[in-house]
């Protein structure tokens, strides 16, 4: 396609909100939209530990009325969503806010699609479904790694095929996001790990994407420095706020890259395993980011080349593949030196589900972008080669 044929967008919420304390301006902001009654979406964590209920507080101080929701699952399915609208419509909510990392964000954007449309959270899988404006939504960060808090994106689970549904509607983006790294501090080591390591996938996916764009690619390579710089200091002392606040800024650049440069085979697979064995998303794209990485150097070694370079490498002297060869190199160490397993069959996923995985896979809206064409046969030797 000649490039005068091209269109590209750029999504991202109205206003973000970033830095110490700025949870505190919850209420003022959904109250601005126009809110009387908002549910908010979370986790049972969240709730348990009084997080939620302390957001609630502060909407209601606001003079916005807040009910809880706290049934947003890890790899939320469609029937968190069922579950969700019932209690917005029950209790005549007129707006959203979503607290937590990538579950209950994509678990709100699903409520919110449902409650505009009507019909069934199926119904919109696949790309701009929905044809409804969608109700106020403010969403609270408390992990960094999915960006869902600021993308187009919603990942729900089919409980019949289990096959996690890829719902991209630019409709489903938060008026506005907020990322408060105070939130985020004292998060487990290994949560703290995964979810860094998705946000380098993001980066990395979005830089290599056949629909990368220069704005894409600065806050692709932004995010992988910070990431190279803060994840391994956050890990290690999940008190450190500088590092959780860079770590904030680096996931949300990484999904302002992915967000508009979509992403790649990384993650078609890992939505399957996550699918099939409910696994963390963040841990499976970490394992399966070398394998697609390898698989996908010769058709964009230059890409992989900056990446090694934004990484920390030193590439002097090398060929433009042996410097790409180190980004892959590179992330292999990072991830194993914050304790991500080294491959799929420590996660105990059978051999004998690939084929089918693969086929999904294949199916699924983030390979469109991937910068290789692979093959059924080959995205099942990917996920050989990340066992």
């Amino acid at each position: 396609m000649a490039l005068a044929d091209q269109t590209f967008g750029f999504f991202i919420p109205t206003v973000t909100l970033m830095g110490v304390g700025s949870s505190k301006e919850t209420g003022e902001q959904i109250k601005a939209l126009g809110a009387k009654k908002a549910l908010l979406v979370t986790d049972k964590g969240l709730s348990s530990m009084g997080v939620a209920a302390k957001i609630a507080d502060m909407v209601k101080a606001a003079g916005v009325d807040c009910v809880i929701f706290d049934g947003a699952e890890p790899n939320p399915t469609d029937k968190n969503v069922a579950d969700g609208v019932k209690v917005y419509q029950d209790n005549k909510c007129d707006a959203l806010i979503t607290l937590g990392g990538g579950s209950s964000h994509d678990c709100g954007k699903g409520v919110g699609l449902v409650i505009a449309n009507g019909g069934n959270i199926r119904d919109f899988e696949g790309i701009n479904k929905s044809t409804k404006s969608f109700p106020p939504f403010v969403a609270i960060n408390t992990t960094a790694g999915t960006a869902s808090e600021m993308t187009r994106f919603c990942i729900i689970t089919n409980t019949d095929t289990h096959v996690k549904m890829a719902i991209v509607d630019w409709r489903v983006t938060p008026n506005i996001a907020i990322n408060d790294p105070v939130l985020m501090v004292g998060k487990p080591p290994a949560l703290t790990a995964a979810t860094g390591m998705d946000a380098l996938t993001h980066a990395v996916e979005a830089y290599v994407s056949t629909i990368a764009t220069p704005i894409t690619d600065a806050c692709a390579i932004k995010a992988i420095e910070l990431i190279a710089q803060y994840l391994s200091k956050a890990v290690a002392n999940g008190e450190d706020l500088e590092a959780r606040d860079k770590m904030a800024y680096a996931e949300y650049l990484a999904g302002m890259a992915f967000n508009n440069a979509s992403l790649g085979y990384v993650h078609s697979m890992a939505h399957q395993l996550g699918g099939f064995y409910n696994l963390p998303h963040g841990v499976c794209n970490a394992i399966l980011l070398p394998a697609v990485s390898q698989f996908n150097l010769i058709a964009a070694p230059e890409r992989f080349a900056a990446i090694a370079v934004a990484l920390g490498e030193n590439v002097a002297g090398l060929s433009t593949i042996e410097a790409g060869q180190k980004a892959i190199d590179r992330i292999k160490q990072l991830s194993a030196s914050i304790g991500i397993p080294a491959g799929l069959k420590e996660l105990n996923v059978k051999e004998q589900d690939l084929k089918v995985m693969a086929e999904n896979a294949k199916k699924d809206a983030c390979q469109l972008t991937n910068p290789r064409k692979a093959t059924l046969e080959q995205v099942i030797d990917i996920f050989k080669a990340a066992m």
